[in-house]
C-alpha cells in the first residue's frame, strides 16, 4: 500500500520560505527500500515515524532518507516530524523522546496562546577542528570560485553535532550570496575533508546573534539545501569557538535559503548544566504545512 505523505516547511522566514519535509507519520512496515522510493519521488530529505525499539524508553524512532541514501539525523526533518504529529494529534506528550541512528534526541513542543506553535530538538555539544592545511583551503575557494580576499580573518573549520559540516567563514552576505560552485567537485572534495557538505557562512548582525548560511551537501542527490538544522547546530559551536557568540540565553538565528528564493531562519540556544558548563543546544523554529509537489 502507498504510504500517506505529508509535506510540511520547516523554519519558513516568509511564505514562499522553508525547508520542504516530506514526512510519513505511520512507517511501521516500511522497508528501506520503500523509503528510499518516497526520497527519489520527492527529492527532498524525508523522515519515516516509525514505533520505538522494543524494550526501550523512547516514544519514537525516527529514519531519514535523501535520494541517495539514509541519513543518520536530519535536523529539520526532525523538527517537522514531531510538529506534524503534533498537527495529526499523534504527539503522545509535549516533550516526547526521539531514536534516531545518531543516537537519542529529545524534543519539545511550545504553545503560546494564537502564536505558531515551535518545535525544538537537542543536539549534543559541537566539536569543532580547524583545517589548516592551505592546499585544502585552496580546494575549498576554487570549488566555491572565490579568493581567498573574500574569506573572514577566521579559520575554515570542521563541526560537529551529528554528521560533520565544513564551515567557511566569507567576509560579506554579499559574497555568500554570489556563490556559484562547481558542483560536479564537492563530494570529491568533502570525502577528502571528512566532511557531509560545505557551509559557507557570514555575518549579517553581530550584535543580534544573526548569521547567513548556505549548504552544499557532499552527495544527497541535490545541489543546495533551503534550511539545515544540523549545519546551522554545527555553525553555533563553530561561532563560540570563535568568540562572535557566547553561551547565554539569547538565540543564535541562523538564515538559508535566501539565494535558493526559499528564505528560512534556525533558532539555536546553548544548554548549560546547573554549573554553567555547555552541554549541547537546543534548536527549532516553525513549521507550516506546504502544497505537494512531485
Amino acid at each position: 500500500m502507498r504510504p500517506e505523505v505529508h509535506m510540511v516547511n520547516v523554519f519558513p522566514a516568509a511564505r514562499s520560505g522553508g525547508n520542504p519535509a516530506p514526512t510519513v507519520a505511520c512507517a511501521d512496515g516500511m522497508s528501506a527500500t520503500d523509503m528510499q522510493a518516497v526520497a527519489r519521488t520527492y527529492g527532498h530529505e524525508c523522515g519515516f515515524v516509525c514505533s520505538p525499539p522494543v524494550g526501550t524508553d523512547y516514544d519514537y524512532a525516527f529514519r531519514f532518507w535523501v535520494p541517495n541514501h539514509e541519513m543518520e539525523m536530519c535536523g529539520h526533518v526532525t523538527v517537522g516530524a514531531v510538529w506534524l504529529l503534533d498537527q495529526l494529534g499523534m504527539l503522545s506528550k509535549d516533550q516526547p523522546s526521539i531514536w534516531t541512528l545518531s543516537g537519542r534526541v529529545d524534543a519539545r513542543v511550545s504553545r503560546n496562546g494564537s502564536e505558531a506553535v515551535k518545535v525544538e530538538i537537542t543536539q549534543p555539544q559541537g566539536q569543532v577542528e580547524t583545517l589548516s592545511a592551505l592546499e585544502v583551503e585552496a580546494d575549498i575557494l576554487s570549488v566555491l570560485g572565490i579568493s581567498s580576499n573574500e574569506l573572514a580573518p577566521l579559520p575554515i573549520q570542521n563541526a560537529a553535532t551529528s554528521p560533520i559540516k565544513t564551515l567557511i567563514p566569507l567576509k560579506s552576505v554579499e559574497v555568500l550570496d554570489g556563490l556559484k560552485p562547481d558542483f560536479r567537485r564537492i563530494e570529491q572534495l568533502c570525502e577528502r575533508i571528512g566532511s557531509t557538505g560545505l557551509y559557507p557562512y557570514a555575518t549579517s548582525d553581530l550584535d543580534a546573534r544573526q548569521f547567513n548560511a548556505r549548504q552544499f551537501p557532499k552527495s544527497s542527490g541535490y545541489p543546495e539545501d533551503a534550511a539545515t538544522g544540523i549545519a546551522a547546530a554545527a555553525l553555533a559551536f563553530g561561532l563560540l569557538e570563535n568568540g562572535l557568540v557566547t553561551a547565554d540565553e539569547r538565540p543564535v538565528r541562523v538564515r538559508q535559503g535566501w539565494a535558493m528564493g526559499r528564505p528560512s531562519e534556525i533558532s539555536l540556544r546553548f544548554r548549560r548544566d546547573i554549573e554553567g558548563q555547555v552541554q549541547g543546544c537546543w534548536l527549532g523554529g516553525t513549521v507550516s504545512f506546504a502544497e505537494i509537489t512531485v
